[in-house]
C-alpha cells in the first residue's frame, strides 16, 4: 500500500509521463533515422523546430498564466479561467492561421525543401492540437499528472503506430510524415473532448476580466516562451543554412540524448510552480528559497552520475537511435561529441530553469523576459561566432555555454536584490546533505522536495 502511495506522488507521475514520451519518441527517432536519408531528417527535425516555436505563442500565454489563476481556486473561478483560457487559445491559433494564408499562396516561389514544407503544413497542426493543448494545461494545473501522462504518451504511441504501418506499406515519406503528425494531434485532441477532459464545455464561462488578468500576466510569460524557443530556432536557422540539412540531422542526433537530462528537468519544473507560488502566497520567504535551492541542488547532483553513464556508453546509445550508417562512421563520432559536450553544460540547466520558475512564482515574469532576450542575443552572436571560428558544428555546441551563464547571473541578481538572499553554492551543500541523510534512513523519503 506504501508502494502505491509513492507511486502517487506527483514528482514520480510528472517524471513518468515525461520520461514516458521520451522513450517513445527515442523509439520514433530511432525508427526515423532508419527509414529517412540524413537530408530528409533535417528537413523534419527543421519543420518540427518551427512549429514548437510558433506553437510558443500560443502555450505562453496559457501554461504558466492558466495554472497561476487556477491552482486552488473555486469551481466557478476555475470555470472561469477555463473558458478565458480556451478563448485566448482559439483566438491565437486563428491569428496564426491568418498568417499562413500568403505562405500557402507564395509557396512555389520557395526554393529551400525546409521552408516548401513549414509553410505548407504548420498551420492545420497548430489547429489539430487545440484542445489537447488546454486539456494539459488544466491537467497540469490540477496535479493531475497521470492524466499528462497518458495525453502525451498515446500521442506519440499512435504516431510510432502510423510510422510503421507507412513503412510496412512503404509508403514512408515526408509528405505522408507531415500527414500523420496531424492525424496524430487530431485524434488525441478528439479523445480529451470525448473524455471530458478538455474543458470545452466552460468556454461560455469566460470574463473579459479574466481573459485580461490572464493577457496582462501572460504577455510577459509569452514573451519569455517564445525568446527561449529562439535559441533552438537560431540554431536549427545557422545550422541548415550554413552548414546544411545533413549537418542538422547529425546535431539533432546528438541532442536526442539530452533527454537525459531535459526528462528530469521538464518534469519537476511542472511541479516546482505549485510548490513555489504556493510560498510566495503566504508570503513565507524562507520555504520558497528553501524549496527553490533544493530543486537546484538535488536535480544537479542528482544528474552526474546518469551523465557519468551516458558519457561511457553515448556511442552504444547513439548506434541503436541512429543505426548501422551512423556506428563507427564520422557523423556518428560527431553526433557522441556533440552530446559529451552539450552534457557537461548541461549541469548549469537547474540552476538556470528553477531560478527561472521562481521568478515567474514571485511576480517578476518581465525579469524573465528581459533576461531570456539578453541570452538569445548572446546565444545568435556565440552561433555565428562559434561556426566561423570552428569552421564547423563544434563551435556552435560549445557557444551555448555563454547564453546559459548569462541567465543564471541575472536570475541571481534579481532574486537577490529584489526579493531574498541565497547562495547558489549554497543550495548545493544544502542538498548534498539532504541526498546523505535520505540514504543513510534508507531512503525514507523526508520532504527531501517539497510536494
Amino acid at each position: 500500500m506504501k508502494i502505491v502511495q509513492k507511486l502517487k506522488n506527483i514528482h514520480f507521475l510528472s517524471l513518468m509521463g515525461t520520461g514516458g514520451m521520451s522513450v517513445l519518441t527515442f523509439l520514433f527517432t530511432a525508427i526515423l533515422y532508419r527509414s529517412l536519408s540524413i537530408k530528409e531528417i533535417g528537413i523534419w527535425f527543421f519543420f518540427q523546430s518551427m512549429l514548437s516555436f510558433l506553437d510558443t505563442f500560443r502555450q505562453g500565454f496559457l501554461s504558466t498564466a492558466f495554472v497561476k489563476f487556477y491552482a486552488g481556486t473555486s469551481p466557478s473561478r476555475g470555470q472561469e479561467v477555463i473558458g478565458s483560457t480556451w478563448f485566448i487559445a482559439t483566438a491565437t491559433t486563428i491569428i496564426l492561421l491568418l498568417l499562413n494564408i500568403p505562405l500557402i499562396f507564395i509557396a512555389f516561389l520557395i526554393k529551400d525543401e525546409s521552408l516548401i514544407y513549414f509553410a505548407k503544413f504548420y498551420s492545420i497542426n497548430l489547429l489539430s492540437s487545440l484542445p489537447m493543448i488546454v486539456t494539459m494545461c488544466i491537467a497540469q494545473g490540477d496535479l493531475r499528472f497521470g492524466r499528462l501522462m497518458y495525453i502525451r504518451v498515446f500521442q506519440v504511441a499512435f504516431l510510432i503506430l502510423c510510422l510503421g504501418f507507412l513503412i510496412l506499406t512503404k509508403q514512408n515519406n515526408l509528405y505522408n510524415l507531415m500527414y500523420i503528425n496531424i492525424l496524430a494531434g487530431a485524434i488525441t485532441s478528439i479523445l480529451c473532448i470525448i473524455l471530458g477532459w478538455s474543458g470545452i464545455a466552460f468556454i461560455g464561462k469566460r470574463t473579459k476580466a479574466c481573459t485580461k488578468e490572464i493577457f496582462d500576466f501572460g504577455k510577459y510569460t509569452v514573451g519569455t516562451s517564445i525568446s527561449s524557443s529562439l535559441f533552438g530556432v537560431t540554431d536549427t536557422f545557422v545550422i541548415n543554412f550554413m552548414l546544411g540539412p545533413s549537418a542538422l540531422a547529425v546535431y539533432n542526433l546528438g541532442r536526442r540524448l539530452m533527454e537525459v537530462v531535459e526528462i528530469p528537468l521538464r518534469s519537476f519544473v511542472a511541479t516546482a510552480m505549485p510548490a513555489l507560488s504556493s510560498a510566495f502566497n503566504q508570503n513565507n520567504k524562507a520555504k520558497l528559497i528553501s524549496t527553490m535551492s533544493k530543486y537546484i541542488g538535488i536535480i544537479t547532483i542528482g544528474l552526474i552520475p546518469f551523465l557519468l553513464g551516458t558519457y561511457i556508453f553515448a556511442g552504444y546509445a547513439l548506434a541503436i537511435i541512429g543505426g548501422g550508417k551512423y556506428n563507427g562512421t564520422e557523423a556518428g563520432e560527431i553526433a557522441v561529441n556533440i552530446f559529451r559536450i552539450s552534457a557537461t553544460i548541461a549541469l548549469l540547466y537547474p540552476a538556470d530553469r528553477f531560478m527561472s520558475v521562481t521568478l515567474d512564482a514571485i511576480h517578476r515574469p518581465q525579469i524573465n523576459l528581459y533576461k531570456v532576450i539578453v541570452m538569445v542575443i548572446v546565444n545568435v552572436i556565440s552561433d555565428f561566432g562559434g561556426v566561423y571560428l570552428f569552421g564547423n558544428i563544434y563551435g556552435l555546441v560549445i557557444g551555448t555555454f555563454f547564453p546559459t551563464l548569462i541567465g543564471i547571473i541575472i536570475s541571481y541578481y534579481y532574486i537577490n536584490k529584489g526579493y531574498q538572499n541565497f547562495s547558489i553554492f549554497h543550495s548545493y551543500i544544502l542538498s548534498f546533505r539532504e541526498i546523505k541523510k535520505f540514504i543513510s534512513n534508507g531512503f525514507k523519503t523526508s520532504g527531501t522536495i517539497s510536494n
